[in-house]
């Protein structure tokens, strides 16, 4: 990996990789995309990175407040060509890390059964399992984390 930026959603490569992300989500999702969609919108993001191999966008994730202290990671996605690399452990330790240089002291997120690999990638990371929370609670598709900053 050559270089990871901290960025804003106005970040013309952030825009690209978020679309193949959407792509992803929608297949795999299928008819409850439109339930999911509505909150993976970016207007209320400000914190966001991309990660570049030889000047090539090839992931992405970004971070938002939750509440109090507490920052929700969303938008992680590393291109097809590029998984297995070990590149969405780098976004998710500078997420964390510039999550932690803001004042926040917890991280959660959420994704799904349909997505066995951020599933394994957020455990792997120290993530541990949670109870769903806010627009998550009482949905059986949405396995929800949080981590300790």
């Amino acid at each position: 990996m050559n270089q990871i930026v901290r960025t804003t959603p106005d970040n013309i490569d952030f825009k690209r990789l978020i679309e193949l992300l959407d792509i992803d989500i929608q297949k795999r999702d299928g008819d409850e995309h439109v339930f999911y969609a509505q909150f993976n919108k970016t207007d209320s993001i400000k914190n966001a990175v991309v990660v570049y191999v030889d000047e090539v966008a090839v992931g992405c994730g970004a971070f938002k407040l939750y509440k109090d202290e507490i920052a929700e990671i969303k938008r992680m996605y590393v291109d097809l060509q590029m998984r297995g690399k070990g590149i969405a452990s780098k976004i998710l330790i500078e997420l964390e890390n510039w999550a932690r240089e803001e004042g926040y002291t917890s991280a959660i997120l959420e994704t799904g059964h349909n997505f066995p690999e951020a599933v394994a990638l957020y455990q792997k990371n120290e993530f541990v399992i949670t109870e769903n929370y806010g627009q998550y609670i009482g949905i059986a598709d949405s396995i929800c984390f949080q981590k300790d900053l």
